[in-house]
């Protein structure tokens, strides 16, 4: 083998090492990482699914003294040809509330201090069931907040691949008020 072969042969065992090494260490940080393991606690058990549709109602709340209220409001940005609404459940603090479907709205109360918000799509499809958004409130006694959970199709690259995304992101109070008064509550019953 001459010197050049004998290099390049080399690097290459050393540039094979390192991406082994890299994989590894990247599984072992997702299978013990304790961030995760703190965001996903947001977020009620995986395995509870819920049967959602739009309801007729408009029904709202009108925070108490002593607590805050919390709507989040699902917004789905279809995709070209798409014919499925998703059901996004939300969770508060480790517990689902409800889930959305179809440009839908639902509140709960919650007690002041720091509250940790989770959105995750409910699917079948792995790809999909795997979505989830999270955030966090600081809500004070008496004040009402508005969140999104946004749906939105998005495509890349030149071969055209697409991808579904989930966004929670916490809205203007006049936009909120503007979204629930659009949008229909949500009829959530936990499936058994």
């Amino acid at each position: 083998m001459s010197l050049f072969a004998e290099s390049d042969y080399r690097g290459m065992l050393i540039m094979k090492s390192v991406l082994v090494l890299m994989l590894l260490t990247a599984f072992s940080f997702g299978q013990d990482n304790p961030n995760l393991t703190h965001a996903i606690s947001a977020c009620g058990p995986l395995d509870t699914h819920f049967d959602a549709e739009t309801s007729s109602s408009h029904e709202t709340a009108q925070p108490v003294a002593t607590k805050g209220v919390v709507y989040v409001v699902e917004e789905f940005r279809r995709a070209p040809g798409e014919l499925g609404n998703p059901t996004i459940r939300v969770g508060v603090d480790g517990a689902w509330v409800g889930a959305l479907r179809d440009k839908s709205y639902l509140f709960f109360s919650v007690d002041p201090g720091e509250h940790h918000l989770c959105s995750s799509w409910q699917s079948h499809l792995g790809r999909l069931s795997r979505l989830k958004a999270f955030t966090r409130v600081t809500v004070n006694a008496g004040k009402t907040y508005y969140f999104r959970a946004l749906v939105t199709y998005a495509t890349s690259g030149p071969i055209s691949s697409s991808t579904m995304n989930l966004d929670l992101e916490p809205l203007d109070p006049d936009e909120g008020q503007f979204l629930v008064a659009s949008y229909h509550l949500s009829d959530t019953r936990a499936k058994k």
